[in-house]
């Protein structure tokens, strides 16, 4: 009887602490972040991704048309400023400019004659009018002695007019003959040629762009040209410093500075609007490895705190109020906090928190509440 009583109060212990058990409150596992102090920026970031472009490009085109007779380079190739990139088929040319050089010699040279030959004359008109004077000789020969002077004066004006002339027409030939010459107005590296040695080139018609016969680049000044929301743009000053992220190198920041703010906003979209900003590179080494057109994104730094209490801005809930944990009872509640500034990483917390408290960062949890059992799952 006695091991039956016995029996049965196991079994009813037992039950109770089976009922117990499926009836305790089950904690909540929750991502937790610790309350610490760092620097926080406020920052003003674009809204659409911006692009990396050079400060001097030159879509170079010929400004007549003709056959292309040498390229001097090729794609990728750096030069220099001033130096021959593509020439036009010009024999034509060279022998006009030829021509007009020799007849500008046959000029001079007939000047040069006409002009001695007038000096002579009037040499010889002061010394018949000295005879004259002294009765040696009539005045008839004095008076044809000076109008053969005046003409020969007029016949050595006329000469040097006519040399202006064919000096004229000497620069004339030779900035045609130029034109089938492209020089590259800049150091830069060739992007792009567009054709091929005994290939027709044509100028562009007015209002139809064409491809142009060489893409110049200077990669001596990169800058991102990138758009910013209108209600930003009033805190926006030139000077400001700049952090610059690309795709194409995930792993670092490149510094800049933000050089200019577009005089206007842009209304692509009416709900939308927008201000083209300018931001330089200013490392001149970081050049050496970006290439014109990578997408980019820019951060301008209006304000930065340095060494405050900070917690991640998704663990802030739009009434500025966040759930920290009480760790006596492992339990959180709601608490209300005062802020400074921020950004999407962080948030300067001026009140309400302390470094070294827990907060609950995973605010997508259903069931959040006052008084909830939660278990730390740690950053």
């Amino acid at each position: 009887m006695k091991k039956r009583l016995l029996l049965l109060l196991v079994l009813v212990v037992l039950a109770s602490i089976a009922y117990w058990y499926a009836r305790r409150e089950q904690p909540v596992a929750l991502r937790l972040h610790e309350v610490g102090r760092g620097d926080v920026e406020l920052t003003v970031t674009n809204t659409r991704a911006g692009t990396i472009k050079a400060c001097r490009r030159s879509a170079l085109s010929m400004p007549g048309g003709g056959r292309v007779e040498a390229l001097h380079v090729r794609e990728g190739q750096e030069v220099a400023a001033g130096q021959l990139l593509l020439e036009l088929w010009n024999d034509d040319r060279e022998a006009m400019s030829a021509q007009a050089e020799a007849q500008l010699a046959a000029v001079t040279n007939r000047r040069e004659q006409q002009c001695v030959e007038a000096r002579n004359a009037e040499r010889e008109a002061a010394r018949v009018k000295t005879l004259h004077e002294r009765g040696l000789a009539a005045l008839d020969a004095a008076d044809k002695a000076s109008t053969r002077a005046q003409s020969a004066a007029f016949a050595c004006r006329a000469a040097q007019d006519e040399q202006r002339i064919a000096a004229a027409a000497l620069e004339m030939n030779r900035a045609l003959l130029a034109q089938t010459h492209l020089h590259a107005p800049f150091a830069g590296i060739v992007a792009e040629i567009n054709g091929e040695v005994g290939e027709y080139v044509t100028p562009s018609p007015p209002g139809i762009p064409t491809p142009p016969a060489v893409d110049l680049i200077d990669y001596s000044c990169l800058y991102v040209t990138a758009p910013i929301d209108e209600v930003d743009a009033g805190r926006l000053r030139r000077g400001l410093s700049a952090r610059i992220s690309l795709d194409a190198f995930r792993d670092r920041h490149f510094a800049g500075t933000l050089d200019r703010i577009a005089p206007y906003v842009l209304e692509l979209e009416k709900q939308a609007r927008t201000v083209d900003v300018d931001v330089l590179f200013t490392d001149p080494a970081d050049r050496e490895r970006l290439l014109v057109g990578y997408s980019a994104d820019i951060d301008l730094l209006l304000e930065t705190r340095r060494d405050v209490v900070r917690i991640p801005t998704e663990a802030l809930m739009d009434n500025d109020t966040v759930w920290r944990l009480d760790p006596a009872r492992g339990r959180i509640q709601r608490v209300a906090v005062k802020t400074g500034i921020r950004n999407w990483n962080f948030t300067e917390i001026v009140e309400g928190l302390a470094a070294g408290d827990r907060i609950v960062v995973s605010l997508d949890r259903e069931g959040l509440g006052d008084g909830l059992l939660v278990t730390a799952s740690d950053d």
